[in-house]
């Protein structure tokens, strides 16, 4: 009996244990599928930037060889506290951030080799940590190039709206008749193609990049790179200062061309070596007087002989660091302080850059005539100052005298001047000249640029002929003026004042909707409201302007 009854619970047993048996496998199976899908469901994938048909692909395979404008987006696993990433999420994405960077691959090669910097700088001081555990040998010869190459950066870059600027380091050897800039790089065979097509540069070192007709005057500089020493060209001359590299083609000749394209920008690249820096100079054959002009300005940023390019023809010089082009801002004649830095020569702004002009040129007043709370003029004090820029050609004050005559009876000393560049060589004759007055008055044009040499806090009065210019008058004159530190009026004159009443009838769209008129392009804007247009100031109207500019002389501290 005993035994019958042993046999049954013995197969009992049994079953149990074949099924814990096969519960386990199913509880194992179940496992091996969870961390197969797990791993199957990560994504991993590489954007490429095709520029033939602008838009992105997806690309398999090692994204460690892609070219210039390549995107790598990894999505991150996620957990009980992170959604998952799709494919058209990431995608939607790039394309957001990348779309104001279409076709401007160099930029993007930028940000692809600061990634790569990054990485492989988080690679050393994981390798620094583990020095102890490596074994001789573990990296290659060719590994090793491989991570130096991978902290290279572009030698210049493209994705500026005003100028192209290359910035480079190491053996760099300028062939003056060949106008062009050859930085020895002896990296090891197939290191130095990584960088791809970016390895040669050809740029025009002027701040008016996207003008076709400015561009044409300037010489086309090239910057490449060389592993081979031999054959770049041997040195004549060797100096320990860094270079800067710009044009004086283009418009040079123009007050205004003369310094939102070329002072204002080389003050903003230049000031940050505090005078140890040479200026190689493009384009000065036609213009010798031009750097005779600024003499003064161009000692001021350098304690070096400016080097003309064209005039060292045969010759080689060696620098240790070359920057070509100038870093300009994306407005006229302005200077955009730069964030985040930390150095005290960077940060700088249009004041800096008023008072280094004043300090250059030996100004003598940093800030204007100021008067009694009173709004009166003593006996005893002088009168302020106005002058009335008179323009010849076109956009002309025709009655330039009886504005004087209003200024006078407003309280000012006024005096009407044509201030042509031809009138004087000497910018710094020009600027003293400027520095005496306490306020400026003058239609839109060139001649306001003068105001850049008035003391701090004087008044510049615009003068905006008729036809919808607003927004060009504040670009070119207004933001820069309130910029350095001064006062700024501007002054739109009404239909009766403009010289077009007796051109067009009073019911044209000239009148009734000018704006509209701005769709035809900036040469018909040109040729119908600068160029085809005088102004006579209504001088009853315009007192009030005046009475203005006296009053801001009680009210600058």
């Amino acid at each position: 009996m005993a035994a019958v009854a042993r046999g049954p619970a013995m197969k009992a047993g049994g079953d149990k244990k074949q099924v814990n048996s096969r519960l386990l496998s199913v509880a194992v199976g179940c496992f091996v599928l969870f961390v197969v899908f797990t791993l199957s469901s990560r994504y991993n994938a590489t954007f490429v930037l095709d520029t033939r048909r602008g838009d992105f692909r997806p690309s398999k395979g090692d994204s460690s060889h892609g070219g210039e404008g390549e995107l790598k987006q990894f999505a991150q696993q996620g957990n009980d506290n992170k959604a998952a990433v799709t494919e058209a999420e990431l995608e939607e994405s790039v394309v957001r951030e990348q779309s104001n960077n279409v076709g401007r691959e160099a930029e993007l090669e930028e940000a692809a080799l600061e990634s790569s910097a990054a990485a492989a700088a988080a690679d050393d001081d994981a390798t620094s940590n583990s020095d102890e555990q490596a074994k001789p040998g573990d990296m290659t010869r060719a590994a090793a190039a491989a991570s130096v190459n991978q902290q290279r950066q572009p030698l210049c870059d493209l994705s500026g709206s005003r100028s192209d600027v290359c910035d480079f380091t190491g053996d760099i050897r300028l062939d003056a008749k060949a106008s062009s800039f050859i930085v020895v790089d002896p990296a090891p065979t197939g290191a130095a193609t990584a960088n791809g097509p970016t390895t040669t540069y050809k740029v025009r070192p002027y701040a008016r990049k996207g003008d076709a007709t400015s561009m044409s005057r300037v010489t086309e500089v090239t910057v490449r790179t060389t592993a081979d020493a031999e054959s770049a060209p041997r040195c004549t001359v060797t100096h320990a200062e860094p270079a800067v590299v710009f044009s004086i083609g283009g418009y040079t000749g123009n007050l205004f061309h003369d310094f939102t394209d070329v002072i204002v920008p080389l003050y903003g690249t230049a000031q940050r070596y505090r005078g140890d820096v040479r200026l190689v100079v493009t384009d000065a054959g036609g213009s010798w007087r031009w750097l005779a002009k600024y003499d003064a300005v161009l000692r001021g940023l350098s304690r070096h002989p400016p080097l003309d390019l064209a005039a060292t023809a045969g010759e080689v010089h060696c620098f240790g660091h070359v920057v070509v082009g100038l870093r300009a801002a994306h407005r006229e004649l302005m200077i955009e302080r730069e964030r985040g830095s930390g150095t005290d020569a960077d940060g700088v702004g249009m004041p800096d850059f008023a008072r280094f002009l004043r300090r250059a040129l030996s100004l003598p007043r940093n800030s204007p005539t100021t008067l009694p709370s009173s709004g009166g003029v003593t006996g005893r004090k002088p009168k302020p100052r106005l002058l009335i820029v008179a323009r010849r050609g076109t956009r002309r004050l025709l009655n330039a005298d009886a504005v004087a005559r209003v200024a006078e009876e407003v309280g000012f000393e006024a005096v009407v001047g044509e201030l042509e560049m031809r009138v004087s060589s000497d910018i710094a004759e020009v600027g003293r000249l400027i520095n005496s007055f306490d306020a400026l008055v003058g239609v839109h044009g060139a001649g306001l640029t003068n105001m850049v040499f008035l003391p701090r806090g004087a008044t510049v009065v615009q003068v905006v002929p008729w036809g919808g210019l607003q927004w060009i008058a504040r670009m070119d004159f207004g933001d820069p003026a309130e910029a350095m530190g001064l006062r700024y009026v501007q002054y739109e004159i009404a239909v009766h004042e403009s010289s077009l009443r007796d051109k067009y009838p009073r019911d044209h769209e000239v009148f009734t909707n000018p704006t509209a008129l701005h769709r035809k392009g900036f040469k018909f804007l040109r040729h119908t409201f600068l160029i085809g247009q005088d102004v006579t100031l209504d001088v009853d109207r315009f007192r009030v302007v005046l009475l203005q500019a006296f009053q801001n002389l009680t009210k600058w501290k």
